[in-house]
């Protein structure tokens, strides 16, 4: 594990933040936006996104949370509605109260299921933080640290770092690609018949970049069953040659 620097700095933020990479997460219990118990586990057994933020922030956390906002729902759009998680935590342990969460959720116009804002003290932050990467320090506007999202896998592995969800149509394929890996190309206690058609809708969900949007294109699948049957065929017929050929020879 690389050492935490003293003063922030970008490259020293990735470099931490990469380190973690393949890393399990272990369990933390934190608070919902209405006081409750949240375990991290309740929100595992598929993909996990986990984006930290600071409620004082007026600028950066707020704009940059509507933009993952926007490519959640494109991501959800294509992948399916629960499909994956997504956890919003405040790291500024004694202003991202449960209210103050809930305030920066209306705030932001987020209220959609399977995205949580939680809380927590300022141990289990500062460990959770450590586990998924996640530096910040202290600086005159407020906090200084990366525009971050973490995905986790359902096993809880880190599993890939998406940063500078900024509003541009780049933004899309950074998050939606790793997820398609996750949800679609990760074999499941499915029936052969589901695993195979997950593997179908990860080879044919393709994204097109001047609608800033995914879909389904099976034109792919098709072509590549149909040059499958050719192929076979010209096996079959050279092998029935080769095998007339024989017969003539003896």
């Amino acid at each position: 594990m690389i050492s935490k620097p003293k003063t922030f700095d970008n490259a020293s933020a990735l470099k931490v933040s990469q380190a973690v990479i393949g890393n399990t997460i272990g369990e933390y219990v934190l608070v919902g936006r209405t006081g409750e118990s949240v375990k991290l586990s309740d929100y595992l057994g598929k993909p996990l996104l986990i984006s930290f933020i600071y409620t004082s922030c007026y600028h950066v956390c707020p704009t940059a949370t509507r933009h993952l906002a926007q490519a959640v729902n494109k991501a959800r759009d294509v992948l399916g509605k629960d499909s994956f998680n997504v956890l919003t935590i405040g790291f500024d342990t004694p202003n991202d109260t449960s209210d103050a969460m809930r305030e920066f959720a209306r705030q932001q116009g987020i209220n959609q299921p399977g995205w949580k804002f939680l809380s927590g003290d300022q141990k289990t932050i500062g460990r959770l933080v450590n586990e998924v990467g996640f530096l910040y320090f202290s600086s005159p506007n407020g906090f200084d640290h990366l525009l971050q999202a973490t995905l986790v896998d359902g096993a809880g592995k880190v599993y890939r770092q998406i940063y500078g969800i900024n509003g541009t149509r780049s933004d899309t394929p950074r998050l939606v690609e790793p997820l398609k890996e996750l949800v679609l190309g990760t074999p499941k206690s499915d029936s052969l018949l589901t695993t195979l058609a997950n593997r179908i809708r990860l080879f044919c969900t393709v994204y097109d970049p001047g609608s800033d949007r995914y879909y389904f294109d099976y034109s792919l699948f098709v072509g590549v069953f149909i040059g499958a049957i050719i192929l076979i065929s010209m096996l079959f017929w050279l092998v029935r040659e080769w095998r007339g050929q024989r017969r003539n020879g003896t």
